[in-house]
């Protein structure tokens, strides 16, 4: 499904030094239809009762689709950005790793929709998020 051959390894090596890298959120798999990061339940990523923070959550389903859709759009010619996040917390976690599992539910030519579950490492849903993509055309260089 997706048109670039992009491995896990490359993606993490284009996310250095962003938000991604800093929260410890690491591509493990592309398959198909699907992108699977990892993140730590850490200090970094827990609020101050020591449970897994929902922005950390947000961002890590945010990270995912954002990088499917920049995966499957010509990014000579078109951006990918985030229009809209929505995210339901279901579970607590307060150590070890969760999973942001990523799957397009809509590839349109002006949006993209993914759907993003985060588990934990028994595969017990912690978060489930939607994310809109906008597709946008790059200004032509003069």
């Amino acid at each position: 499904m997706f048109p670039k051959k992009i491995s896990p390894e490359n993606l993490n090596s284009l996310t250095k030094n962003t938000i991604l890298s800093h929260l410890g959120i690491e591509f493990i798999e592309i398959k198909n239809d699907t992108i699977i990061a990892k993140m730590p339940v850490n200090q970094y990523t827990s609020q101050p009762a020591g449970i897994l923070h929902g922005g950390a959550s947000v961002t890590l389903a945010e990270s995912i689709g954002s990088i499917g859709s920049y995966m499957l759009i010509n990014s000579e010619l078109e951006s990918a950005v985030g229009l809209e996040v929505n995210a339901n917390h279901l579970k607590s976690i307060s150590s070890g790793f969760v999973f942001g599992i990523g799957s397009i539910i809509h590839k349109g030519r002006s949006t993209h929709v993914w759907s993003i579950r985060i588990v934990d490492e028994n595969d017990r849903l912690i978060s489930v998020s939607r994310l809109t993509v906008m597709i946008i055309k790059k200004a032509e260089k003069k």
